[in-house]
């Protein structure tokens, strides 16, 4: 449990980060496409952020393949 507090608070960390450092370095005057545009690329990062800490959960299983049984 402890662990998908922190990938969740990591996750809004990153959004709100990677938002806030797009917005500032926009050109003046911001549209409502450019905040579209700067959430977007901020959700993208988040979501990889939480990807990769669930992926690199458990060191010694396959997340992405499973063997079969003969």
């Amino acid at each position: 449990m402890r662990r998908v507090v922190w990938l969740v608070l990591a996750g809004l960390c990153v959004f709100a980060i990677v938002a806030f450092v797009m917005i500032q370095f926009m050109p003046q005057p911001v549209k409502p496409f450019d905040y579209m545009i700067a959430g977007s690329v901020a959700t993208i990062a988040a979501l990889l952020v939480v990807f990769l800490g669930v992926a690199t959960r458990d060191k010694s299983s396959n997340i992405f393949f499973k063997r079969r049984k003969k």
